[in-house]
C-alpha cells in the first residue's frame, strides 16, 4: 500500500512521501490553529511546515515542481504562513497593540528586500554564464574569475525566504506572552540578515567578477579551434538520461586516428561526461554552433538520432556518420533518419542486413562494418565460474517510447524470472542491474522493478542466516571490511581527482580550469580499477545483489557473470562478446521460432516464456559446459554481429576513419577546383566586357 502511494504521489521514498503528507497537514492545521486560536497547535504545525518543506526542497521531490506550477510554490507557501500567523495575533486580541503592526510592516519589508536579492542573484547567474562550457579546452585568451561562494547562490531565493524564522519565532513566543522586545529583536534579526544577504550579493556585479562578452568567449572559442584543428568530431544531443551514450565513446574517441573532439548541446550533461583527455566542447545555442569555423572537421560522428544534428550536418566540409549507441534489433537500429547521414557504421554483417531488410533508404554502399571498439572490456569466457556458485545477471531493457509490452520482459516475466533464479535447485547469485531508463513512460514497469528490488534484497538477507551460507558469511566479514575501506579510500580519491576545479566553482570557472593532466588521468584509470576488484570483494559470492547507477559498468557485470537474461537490446549484441550462455525473454509470445526468426540476436540464445519456461536449460549449459549446446551458434553469431575478431575492432574503426576523412578532403578539393575555375571564368567575362564599356563611355 505504501509503495502504490509513493508511485501515485511520484515521491522516491517512503520519508519523502512522510514528508509530503505532513506538509499536506501543516497548513490546513496552520488556518484551523490561527481560527481558534490556539498557539501550541500552531506552533506545532508551523514547525511541521518549515521542515518538511526542507527536506522536500533537499530532495529535489518532485511534488515540489508540482506545487510550483500549481502556484503554491514556496514564495506562496511562506506567505500564507506569515499571513496565518498575523490571523493568529488579531484573534488573540492584539490587532490593536504595537506589536501587530510591527509584524506587519517587518513581513511587508522583508517581502520588498526579496525583490532585490532575486534580482541580483539572477543577474550574476546570468553574468557567469558563458554560451559554451569546455573540458580539456586552453580559453588563456579571456579571463574568466572564479565564481562566488556556492552559498550565496545555491537555492538564494529559498535561502532568503527561511531568513523569515527568528521573526516568526519572536512573534509566536510574543504571543505566547514573552516580551514584545523577543518578537522585535526577532524581525530586526530577520531584516538585518536580509540585508546584509542582498549586500553580499552587490560586489559580484563588478566587472572584475564577471566573466567575459558572450562574443569575446566565442572569439577565444574560435582561436583554439584555428590552433588545434579537430579533424574527428563525436556530435551529441540529449536528455540527462542519455549521458550512457556518449561516455560509451569516450574511450573510442581517446584512440582514434586523428585530433579527436566532442561537441555536445546542453550543459546539464557536461558534469555527467565521463573522465577523458578528449578535449570537450558544448555550445547549446544552435545560432553559436553555426557561426563557428569547423571546417578542419573531416569526419563527425553521431551517437544519437536527434533533431539538434541538424545545425552540424549543415556543414559541408565533414563527413557525417551514424555510429548509434549500440547494437540491436530494435527499430532505433534502422531508423530512416539515418539516410541523412554520408555513412552509417554498424559493428558486423548483421547491421547492414538490417538495413537491407527494413529498406529505409540507406543504400548498402553507404554502411561500413567497424566491429565495437567498446566491448575491449569484456573477457572471453573460460568455461569455468568465478565462484562456488554460478553468477545470472538479469538486465532488462526499459518499455521503451512506444511502451510496446514485447519491449521489456519487466512487465509480463520479470518477477517469474528472478522468483525462478531465487529459488533454483541448484542455487546461483543473481545480479539484478535495470535499465536507467526503467519507468521513464511506463508506470508499471517502475513499480515491477520496485518489487524485483525488494525480492532481490528480501533473499540476500535470507542467505545471510541460511544454514547453507552463514559459516561463509560470518568468515568473510573481515575481509568484507577490507573491501568496504578499500571502496571508501578509492572513493575519496576519485572524489578528489574527478572534480572539475575547486569545490564550490560553476560551470565558467571549471571550463578555465579543466584542463587534461595524463597522470591524473592514469591514475583515475588505475582507481576506478581498484574500485572494481573491491567491489566484488565486499560482499559475499553467493549474495544476491542490485546494481544501479554509473558503477560498476554493465561491462564489470559481464565480466563478473556466468550467464545473463535479458531482452532485445544491445544489452544482448554485447554480451554476445563474451561467449558465456544467455536467453532472452519473449515478452510479445511470438513463439520461439518466429522468435528467433524475426531477431538475430536470439539466434543463440536460449528462448524464455513469460513464466520464465526455458530458464532450466539456461542454468543447466551454466552447471555444465558440456550440456550447453549453442556454443557454436553463439561463435558464429558473434562475428556476424560483431565483426570478426581480426583485425582488432579500434583497428577497422580507425581505418573507417580514415577512409572517409579522405573521401572529405577529395570533396573539399573538387569544389575548390571548381569553384576556382567559376572564378576563372567570371574574370574572363569581365575582361571582355570592360574594353566594350569603356567605349560606351567614350561615346558618351
Amino acid at each position: 500500500m505504501i509503495s502504490t502511494a509513493i508511485r501515485l504521489a511520484r515521491v522516491g521514498s517512503g520519508r519523502e512521501l512522510a514528508a509530503a503528507v505532513l506538509m499536506g497537514l501543516g497548513y490546513p492545521c496552520l488556518m484551523l490553529a490561527a481560527l481558534l486560536p490556539h498557539l501550541w497547535l500552531f506552533a506545532a504545525a508551523g514547525a511541521v511546515t518549515y521542515v518538511a518543506d526542507w527536506y522536500l526542497h533537499r530532495k529535489n521531490s518532485y511534488l515540489v515542481n508540482r506545487l510550483n506550477k500549481v502556484r503554491a510554490g514556496l514564495p506562496m507557501r511562506f506567505l500564507v504562513r506569515q499571513l496565518l500567523l498575523i490571523m493568529l495575533l488579531a484573534r488573540e486580541g492584539m490587532a490593536e497593540q504595537p506589536l501587530f503592526y510591527v509584524a506587519v510592516g517587518g513581513f511587508l519589508v522583508f517581502f520588498g528586500l526579496q525583490a532585490p536579492q532575486g534580482a541580483l542573484a539572477s543577474l550574476i547567474r546570468l553574468r557567469r554564464t558563458m554560451p559554451v562550457v569546455t573540458r580539456n579546452v586552453d580559453l588563456h585568451a579571456v579571463r574568466i574569475p572564479d565564481a562566488p561562494p556556492r552559498a550565496l547562490l545555491d537555492r538564494a531565493g529559498d535561502k532568503m525566504l527561511h531568513l523569515d524564522v527568528p521573526a516568526v519565532v519572536g512573534v509566536v513566543a510574543a504571543a505566547f506572552g514573552a516580551p514584545n522586545l523577543v518578537a522585535y529583536t526577532g524581525i530586526g534579526i530577520t531584516l538585518g540578515l536580509g540585508l546584509l544577504y542582498t549586500l553580499l550579493l552587490v560586489p559580484y556585479l563588478r566587472r572584475s567578477r564577471r566573466v567575459p562578452t558572450g562574443p569575446a568567449v566565442l572569439k577565444a572559442v574560435q582561436k583554439w579551434l584555428g590552433e588545434y584543428q579537430p579533424t574527428v568530431a563525436l556530435y551529441f544531443s540529449g536528455s540527462d538520461d542519455s549521458a550512457y551514450q556518449v561516455n560509451m565513446w569516450l574511450e573510442t574517441m581517446e584512440q582514434v586516428d586523428g585530433r579527436p573532439i566532442v561537441i555536445m548541446r546542453e550543459r546539464s550533461l557536461v558534469p555527467m561526461l565521463g573522465t577523458t583527455s578528449v578535449p570537450v566542447l558544448c555550445v547549446p545555442g544552435g545560432q553559436h554552433l553555426m557561426a563557428m569555423d569547423l571546417t578542419s572537421i573531416r569526419v563527425t560522428l553521431y551517437a544519437a538520432n536527434v533533431g539538434k544534428n541538424i545545425h552540424m550536418l549543415r556543414v559541408p566540409t565533414s563527413k557525417h556518420v551514424f555510429i548509434g549507441h549500440g547494437d540491436s534489433d530494435k527499430l532505433a537500429s534502422v531508423n530512416p533518419f539515418s539516410k541523412a547521414y554520408d555513412e552509417v557504421w554498424t559493428a558486423g554483417r548483421a547491421g547492414r542486413d538490417r538495413y537491407a531488410l527494413a529498406d529505409v533508404g540507406v543504400r548498402d554502399e553507404d554502411i561500413v562494418e567497424v566491429g565495437r571498439p567498446q566491448l575491449a572490456p569484456i573477457e572471453r569466457s573460460s568455461g569455468a565460474s568465478r565462484n562456488e556458485i554460478p553468477t545470472v545477471l538479469y538486465a532488462p531493457t526499459w518499455e521503451g517510447w512506444d511502451n510496446n509490452p514485447g519491449n521489456t520482459s519487466l512487465l509480463l516475466a520479470g518477477e517469474n524470472i528472478v522468483r525462478s533464479l531465487l529459488t533454483a535447485e541448484r542455487p546461483v547469485r543473481l545480479v539484478y542491474k535495470p535499465h536507467p531508463f526503467t519507468g521513464l513512460t511506463n508506470r508499471k514497469a517502475k513499480a515491477a522493478d520496485e518489487r524485483i528490488r525488494k525480492m532481490v534484497a528480501e533473499a540476500a538477507a535470507a542467505r545471510a542466516t541460511d544454514p547453507r551460507w552463514a559459516p561463509a558469511h560470518a568468515a568473510g566479514q573481515a575481509g568484507f571490511a577490507a573491501a568496504r575501506g578499500e571502496l571508501a579510500r578509492v572513493e575519496a580519491r576519485l572524489a578528489v581527482l574527478t572534480a572539475p576545479g575547486r569545490k564550490g566553482g560553476d560551470e565558467s570557472e571549471e571550463s578555465r580550469v579543466s584542463l587534461a593532466d595524463p597522470e591524473r588521468l592514469a591514475e583515475i584509470k588505475r582507481l576506478r580499477a581498484e574500485w572494481n576488484d573491491a567491489y566484488w570483494r565486499s560482499f559475499g559470492w553467493w549474495e544476491h545483489r542490485v546494481v544501479t547507477g554509473a558503477e560498476p559498468r554493465l561491462y564489470d557485470c559481464f565480466n563478473e557473470a556466468d550467464a545473463m537474461v535479458s531482452d532485445i537490446s544491445s544489452v544482448v549484441s554485447d554480451f554476445i562478446e563474451s561467449g558465456k550462455p544467455y536467453a532472452v525473454t519473449d515478452s510479445a509470445e511470438l513463439g520461439a521460432d518466429e522468435f528467433r526468426r524475426q531477431n538475430t540476436a536470439v539466434r543463440a540464445a536460449v528462448v524464455l516464456t513469460n513464466s520464465a519456461a526455458g530458464l532450466d536449460q539456461l542454468l543447466a549449459a551454466v552447471e555444465d559446459p558440456s550440456a550447453d549446446r549453442l556454443v557454436k551458434a553463439r561463435k558464429d553469431l558473434k562475428q556476424y554481429l560483431l565483426g570478426p575478431d581480426e583485425p582488432t575492432s579500434m583497428e577497422q574503426f580507425n581505418a573507417a576513419v580514415r577512409a572517409l576523412a579522405a573521401k572529405a578532403e577529395a570533396r573539399n578539393r573538387a569544389v575548390e577546383q571548381r569553384l576556382a575555375g567559376h572564378l576563372d571564368e567570371l574574370g574572363e567575362l569581365e575582361d571582355e566586357e570592360l574594353p566594350a564599356r569603356t567605349e560606351q563611355s567614350a561615346a558618351r
